[in-house]
């Protein structure tokens, strides 16, 4: 059967919309949350439940197209030429279980409800810093959050999911079921199927309190130090992320940060206020503005003002095993430099604590690096490219010698792949485990080419 044939009796058959190229609504329907990345697939699909995903897997066995599973947009990395997109909005599953401290998700779920039905609670979840990132695609890519030192990658407190597998079975599978699965489903997103929902770990978190400390830039260097430092005696309840802002005088900025520059420090404990071990970064630099004190993900999410709708925009991320004092050093200069101006921010994410041990197996870790790092390239309408491509090369090119060997998926660039993230055994386990599951290729191969 042709694409066309198939697409068209697949559109009679749902009972969700398929829009294909023409249709109204299609180019808003294909977009991903990166703006600056083009997709092109034949056809979005939503469909209405478990029956029309059935109905989409075997239209796309027969016609040879493949499915890419795209909940909220976020991740994509390519165009999807002669694909499939699906969304899986219908799939809102949302079951908390405070007693037990597990919470079953829907793959159309996104963190921003999980969290709000957590507010209040001794419970927080191993979310990321935006709401609107969907669960599942956030857990399956790892996942590195504002807990991540607490309880370790998001895909590492995945206790089960259930499965459409490519042959059309659906079932709940954990480590005990289908632990090579599983494994697989913990960093290498959906190459084993379509994930319908997850069944997650909570993060016990009684006493959350949190800390702002905002500096001059001229402090940079010196307050980054003492964040390096501090990473050495912080204990597994404490997370920090420390970010070098540049921000342009761009009216759609907020006035008192717009033209400006600075650095802040972020702490995150789970266990009650930690002052004590933030007296050495506050001792690095003049304050300029400090806030602190009982906090949740809620008021983090609506404090850090992430963007709602989608953006274009692009970077770069590395994790780094070193950070010593001439790379910090070569950093912040790098950052300060005026042919730098394009890069507007440099998170710095703390690592160790319980990311360095794993409580489950799985394909994603950042056990063998110290720190995770993006640098944030916005893409404004009309400024010329070259310059924010410059320094993004520039900047890895500062950062390759103290790279780790492994990052994390959901910090894959565009056009990155696996092979980013885990040894060539790992990858060729991934093969072995994907050729397997879906021996028709009927999945896209997302970043694991074929």
């Amino acid at each position: 059967m042709t694409l066309l044939a198939a697409l068209d009796a697949l559109a009679r058959e749902l009972d969700g919309p398929l829009l294909r190229v023409g249709d109204v609504g299609f180019d808003a329907a294909r977009r991903p949350w990166n703006l600056a990345i083009e997709q092109r697939p034949a056809a979005v699909a939503t469909p209405a439940g478990l029956d029309d995903l059935r109905r989409i897997l075997a239209a796309a066995r027969e016609s040879g197209t493949p499915i890419a599973v795209q909940p909220s947009g976020h991740g994509a990395s390519g165009d999807l030429v002669g694909s499939v997109i699906v969304r899986t909005a219908a799939f809102d599953r949302l079951e908390v279980d405070l007693a037990s401290g597990v919470v079953v998700v829907g793959s159309g779920v996104r963190w921003g409800a999980v969290v709000d039905a957590l507010e209040g609670t001794a419970w927080a979840a191993p979310a990321g810093t935006s709401p609107v990132v969907s669960v599942a695609g956030y857990t399956l890519g790892g996942g590195h959050s504002w807990f991540s030192r607490t309880a370790g990658l998001g895909s590492d407190n995945l206790r089960a999911a259930w499965v459409l597998r490519p042959d059309g079975t659906h079932e709940r599978i954990d480590d005990e079921s289908d632990a090579e699965a599983m494994w697989a489903l913990r960093g290498a997103g959906g190459v084993v199927g379509i994930v319908t929902a997850l069944e997650i770990d909570l993060v016990p978190a009684p006493a959350q309190w949190g800390a702002s400390l905002t500096f001059a830039m001229t402090d940079a260097a010196s307050v980054i130090r003492a964040v390096r430092d501090l990473s050495a005696a912080a204990p597994s309840t404490l997370n920090v992320f420390t970010s070098s802002n540049r921000m342009p005088d761009a009216p759609m900025l907020p006035e008192e940060i717009r033209g400006r520059s600075f650095v802040t420090v972020r702490a995150l404990s789970t266990d009650g206020a930690a002052d004590a071990l933030l007296d050495g970064v506050r001792a690095a630099g003049a304050v300029q503005r400090e806030i602190t004190g009982p906090t949740s993900p809620a008021a983090i999410a609506a404090a850090l003002g992430e963007p709602t709708e989608p953006t274009a925009g692009r970077g770069a991320s590395l994790a780094l095993d070193t950070f010593d004092d001439a790379l910090i050093d070569a950093l912040v200069a790098f950052h300060q430099a005026p042919e730098q101006s394009p890069i507007m921010s440099i998170d710095l994410r703390m690592l160790g604590g319980a990311l360095d041990a794993p409580r489950r197996p799985g394909f994603a870790s950042l056990a063998s690096a110290s720190w995770l790092l993006h640098a944030l390239v916005p893409n404004f309408p009309g400024a010329p490219s070259e310059p924010g491509d410059a320094s993004i090369a520039g900047i890895l090119a500062l950062l390759a010698p103290a790279a780790a060997e492994q990052s994390v998926p959901t910090f894959l660039d565009p056009g990155q792949t696996l092979e980013r993230c885990g040894t060539a055994a790992d990858i060729d386990r991934l093969r072995a485990v994907r050729a397997s599951a879906d021996p028709d290729g009927v999945l896209h191969e997302g970043r694991l080419p074929r």
